[in-house]
Parts: C-alpha cells; sequence; structure tokens
C-alpha cells in the first residue's frame, strides 16, 4: 500500500519529543503525520507516576500524560499512524519517503527524528513482567517511589554510579551489583569515588543476578558469585538496570551520521548531516534522558523544520 500525501513535516516517535513537535508544527498550520510506533508514547508509557514533569503538582501517570500530549497534537491536526518505520530515503530536495513495517510509504518535505533509545536488559524471565513494578531504569524518574526502601542498581558504569548516588536520596540501603572485579569497573574514577564513599551504597562485585524475585512486585534478587560460585539472596523491593540503553537508530545507519554509539549527530542546532532532517530527544542525547528535555529538543526541532520549510518556500 502506498500513501500519495506530501507532508510538510513527518515525525517519527511519539514519545514527549517527537509529541511535543507534533503540537508545534501542527499548530503553525504545517501538515504533519507522526509516525508513532506499534507503542504510541515511546518509554514514558512504561512508568507509573511522573513526578518531575512541570504543570502536574499532584504528579501524573506516564500512559496519561503521553495520551494527553497525543490529543493535544491532534486538536492542533497532526495524524498519527501506529506503524514502524524500516527505511527512508530521498533528499530535501525529492522529497522524503518513509517506509514502515507495514509496506506503507509516506513522503514528507521534511523529517523529524524522535525515535528515541531502547534500555539494555538484563534478559531475565521476570525482568519486563515487573517493569514499572520495580524493575526500573531510571533513577531521576522513579527513585521517590523507594523512600526508606532497599534497593539495588545493577550495572558498572558511570550511569550505574549516577544512579545509586541519586537513590541514596531516597532509599535507606542501595546495593551496587557488578559483575566485573572493582579494578575492571568501567566508571570514571570520580564517580566510583562519589559513589563509594557513600555510607547507604554497599558495592558488591564480580555478582551476576540470576533470577529477580516477586510475582506482582519485586521481593528480591538472587544473585551467584562468579567467583566464589555462592548464590544468595538480596531482600530488595527495586531493582535498577543501568547496563547501558541502544538508540533506535538501526534504520538511519545508511541515511545519515550517526555517533560511535550509534545516536544521531547534531551538527547545527537540531539539523542533522542531512538538510531537511532533523533530530529530537533521546536519540540524539545520551546525557539528560528526561522527559522535560526530551519535551524541549521536540519544540526546538519543530520550530528549525518550520524555518527551514519558510526559507525554502521563499527560494522557489
Amino acid at each position: 500500500m502506498t500513501q500519495t500525501d506530501l507532508y510538510d513535516v513527518i515525525i517519527l516517535g511519539s514519545g514527549p519529543a517527537g509529541l511535543t513537535a507534533a503540537i508545534y508544527t501542527a499548530r503553525a498550520k504545517l501538515k504533519t503525520l507522526v509516525i508513532s510506533g506499534f507503542t504510541p508514547g515511546g518509554q514514558l508509557t512504561t512508568t507509573t507516576k511522573v513526578e518531575n514533569f512541570p504543570g502536574f503538582p499532584e504528579g501524573i501517570y506516564g500512559p496519561e500524560l503521553m495520551n494527553r500530549t497525543m490529543d493535544q497534537a491532534k486538536n492542533f491536526g497532526a495524524s498519527f499512524v501506529f506503524e514502524n518505520v524500516s527505511s527512508l530515503s530521498g533528499t530535501a530536495k525529492e522529497n522524503f519517503t518513509v517506509t514502515t513495517d507495514s509496506n506503507n510509504t509516506y513522503t514528507g518535505r521534511t523529517l523529524i527524528i524522535a525515535t528515541g533509545v531502547s534500555p539494555r536488559w538484563l534478559g531475565l524471565p521476570n525482568e519486563q513482567k515487573l517493569r514499572g513494578r520495580g524493575v526500573c531504569v531510571c533513577a531521576t524518574c522513579d527513585a521517590a517511589f523507594f523512600k526508606d526502601q532497599t534497593v539495588a542498581v545493577i550495572g558498572g558504569g558511570d550511569t550505574a554510579m549516577e544512579e545509586a548516588t541519586f537513590l541514596t536520596k531516597f532509599a535507606s540501603k542501595v546495593y551496587l551489583v557488578v559483575r566485573e572485579d572493582k579494578s575492571e569497573l568501567r566508571a570514571s574514577k570520580y564517580m566510583q569515588d562519589l559513589a563509594f564513599a557513600n555510607d547507604k551504597i554497599i558495592p558488591m562485585f564480580n555478582i551476576e543476578v540470576q533470577e529477580i524475585l516477586g510475582e506482582k512486585s519485586v521481593e528480591g534478587i538472587k544473585i551467584h558469585n562468579l567467583k566464589t560460585d555462592d548464590t544468595e539472596t538480596l531482600d530488595i523491593s527495586g531493582m535498577f538496570v543501568a547496563i547501558g540503553s541502544m538508540p533506535n537508530t538501526t534504520f538511519l545507519m545508511d541515511f545519515i551520521e550517526l555517533d560511535e554509539r550509534g545516536h544521531v549527530k547534531i551538527t547545527n542546532n537540531t539539523q542533522t548531516s542531512k538538510p531537511g532532517v532533523f533530530v529530537a530527544g533521546d536519540v540524539s542525547d545520551p546525557r539528560y534522558r528526561q522527559a522535560i528535555t526530551a519535551a524541549g529538543f521536540g519544540a526546538m526541532a519543530a520550530i528549525d523544520a518550520e524555518s527551514y520549510l519558510a526559507n525554502a518556500s521563499q527560494t522557489e
């Protein structure tokens, strides 16, 4: 099936970045299509209550926040299709063609890439079942739910050290579970020193997680010592997986420039290496990874796309 409509802007992704971009472009009377993926709303739909997004003093649940943001974009005239992008082609002069896994094609004058990232997981049987029920990937987002409780952070890089340190503001005890020996840690010396100086953090080296315990929520983890071959159970109510994330950019490799970690490279503000293609959110932001920063990024990309189209019209 082929779509013949020409859109001013096609937005890939429907998390905070993509939806905010859609609000801005549709409100500017640009014909806007959002290709949302099969899980509209992005990773925020897998969280519980979001307490650090401005405008909601009592907090708001992630799925509700995304649904309301999507409705806002629809109210301004943005169109949505719930498909995954498989490939991109074209240039600004010839227009861009977006092909989806459903064998549909869509044509746009500009593109905004807001496909986000996917967390790396341990691959344990209970992991996805208990996601949002004690299994988390963002301490900044979820730490407040574990006030005066015992939690574990899994990982040995800077992110794991940051997550563990942040969690000590809320949790009573934080196990830092690391597969490597202390001498092999990937984290910077500064972040190690900061974490290990905190009395609430209990480092555990040469340890792998074998099992996540609990049916309706996390009740503990079974761990295995890789040196001694011993196993034991840690009684915890929260497990934060901090072993990295993967930008959702596989389909972009032959289309625009990516950095060594797979994030979209920015050449100027929100512009990518290809004229007419803009980027927003975590797919090009490995540092902040917050809903509010992604939303701001989406607004910036939309404004840049609008300006690009206005300039293009003047030179035609």
